[in-house]
């Protein structure tokens, strides 16, 4: 092997502040990460998977479901994560794109709610005490899905 980059960190176990499910659209890498920051989130476990939480909601199969499950279950037990953020965002390829609801970005926003609202109930019901957010990016802010979070732990 041959060294490529040099950094210095430190070696130690360290607790998650919580688990942030997210699709990989580097579109909203930047403005997620900012979001995350400006709220205290330092230490997370990133998870990054095409829809993101589509994967607990609807998932095209089980087995979707279930690996995503699984990394949150991993995280709570490596990195005593006890919070989940799950996000969506506009014009998600996995869903077809804003293409798929008409071009009507209400439209779009009012289907990642339900489909929020969905995974949220899904990370509950499969990992006891989890506190639960709901985030929903487009392209002019992050907003927050407060009916996901009122059907179980705030």
């Amino acid at each position: 092997m041959q060294k490529r980059f040099h950094f210095d960190t430190e070696a130690v176990q360290y607790r998650a502040d919580a688990a942030v499910v997210w699709c990989f659209d580097d579109r909203f890498t930047l403005t997620v990460q900012k979001f995350l920051k400006r709220n205290g989130l330092a230490r997370l476990d990133s998870i990054r998977v095409a829809g993101g939480a589509k994967c607990l909601a609807s998932p095209r199969e089980e087995s979707e479901r279930t690996f995503l499950l699984e990394q949150l279950r991993l995280s709570r037990k490596l990195h005593g994560m006890d919070r989940v953020i799950l996000v969506a965002h506009s014009d998600c390829g996995a869903y077809g794109g804003l293409e798929a609801f008409g071009r009507d970005p209400k439209t779009e926003a009012e289907h990642h709610r339900a489909e929020l609202t969905r995974a949220a109930t899904c990370a509950r019901d499969a990992l006891d005490g989890i506190r639960v957010e709901c985030w929903f990016a487009n392209f002019a802010g992050v907003w927050d899905i407060e009916t996901a979070r009122s059907a179980g732990t705030a």
